[in-house]
């Protein structure tokens, strides 16, 4: 009998709260909503099954080393890789590799939404030191507004590792959920008229620039900002393994076999981080209202500031005001979100490869920003 009445104490069962029954359930709706709707399936699959891991109570026992916050766990030793930041530049390196900045080459002016659509990220910092937070936290939660997953988690665990869970919930989340988020934004600030305007077709772009940018963009950023080269100096890497053409067997690795690895371990152990005992507190909700503030202003920087260009910009010229939302870093998804609301205006206007030159503008300006932000809180 004290064999089964032990057994009974240590089981999931007798040790269940209701926080982690709350937890369970958002991890089945991130699976369904990937499964069902295919909302960023290869992040929210890991990540809400890494919630269901986190959350199955267990009572801790000297040696037995099975939660994520126990030192000595598998779980915990995979979880180094988000704690010390390893992780995010590996899929920054995959990123690189399937990225193709010649939309951004042909039209260098559109770099310049990229840097608007991070409007989110400073009065986010703002909103953030309001509401108590501390300079560090502040600029790990602002750094949602990006829209870049990766970028968040690096960034918070140099500044605010405690909130590593929140942060990257939140943002991949908020990822998941651009249709809902930035297509309505769009629709408000921007005519019918404007949403028809038909763009020039991207100039053909030569090998050797293609082969230039990583390196000069690498050399530009890391001297503006020595902080983002942990993330950019993988992204321009491996957009360089693809562009030389002899290194092809390495950037297929890097963007099939390598990143993927990494984004399992990555969703896994960020979605078991979450248990409830130390995700549902009130810094949690503040950093969830927080992230949607931030994706919603940075649509909107986008989408303004291409409206103000187009005042100075001739007829022929003229920028469609949409691929300003495509600023945000989520690559490809905003960029998809534009093309889908450009052809509701007009179903032979395509803005894919238009909106693709401020999106992965804005990888690098979020990454840029996060490098500032390490250089004065650090």
């Amino acid at each position: 009998m004290e064999g089964i009445v032990r057994f009974v104490e240590n089981s999931g069962f007798a040790n269940l709260t209701p926080g982690h029954l709350l937890m369970i359930l958002v991890g089945l709706l991130f699976i369904f909503l990937a499964i069902r709707y295919e909302y960023k399936p290869l992040f929210l699959v890991p990540i809400g099954f890494g919630i269901l891991i986190g959350n199955i109570p267990f009572v801790e026992h000297a040696g037995l080393h099975l939660g994520i916050y126990e030192e000595g766990s598998v779980m915990n030793y995979l979880y180094m890789g988000v704690l010390k930041g390893i992780f995010p530049p590996l899929i920054f390196l995959g990123i690189g590799a399937m990225t193709d900045f010649s939309p951004l080459i042909s039209n260098p002016k559109l770099m310049l939404l990229g840097g608007a659509a991070q409007l989110g990220i400073f009065l986010t910092y703002i909103g953030a030191i309001s509401l108590g937070f501390t300079n560090p936290e502040a600029a790990s939660i602002g750094i949602i507004g990006g829209a870049d997953g990766p970028t968040a988690i690096f960034l918070s665990s140099k500044l605010a590792p405690h909130l590593i869970g929140s942060i990257a919930i939140a943002a991949y989340s908020y990822m998941a959920l651009l249709p809902v988020i930035q297509t309505p934004i769009m629709r408000l600030l921007t005519t019918k008229k404007e949403r028809r305007i038909k763009m020039k077709p991207p100039r053909s772009v030569s090998k050797l620039e293609k082969i230039l940018f990583p390196v000069v963009a690498l050399l530009l950023t890391g001297f503006i900002a020595p902080g983002s080269l942990p993330l950019l100096g993988m992204l321009f890497l491996g957009n360089l393994l693809k562009e030389s053409m002899v290194t092809k067997r390495l950037a297929d690795t890097a963007r099939n076999t390598m990143i993927d690895m990494v984004t399992i371990i990555l969703g896994l152990t960020i979605g078991a981080s979450t248990q409830a005992t130390t995700f549902l507190t009130q810094q949690s909700m503040h950093i969830f209202v927080l992230g949607a503030t931030a994706f919603m202003f940075s649509t909107a920087g986008g989408v303004l500031f291409a409206k103000i260009m187009n005042l100075f910009l001739s007829t022929e010229n003229r920028i469609n005001p949409l691929i300003g939302a495509a600023g945000v870093s989520a690559v490809p998804d905003s960029a998809l979100v534009v093309q889908m609301e450009g052809l509701k205006a007009d179903p032979d206007n395509h803005l894919i490869m238009h909106a693709m030159a401020p999106n992965v503008a804005g990888v690098i300006g979020s990454a840029v920003a996060a490098g500032i932000m390490m250089s004065f809180l650090l």
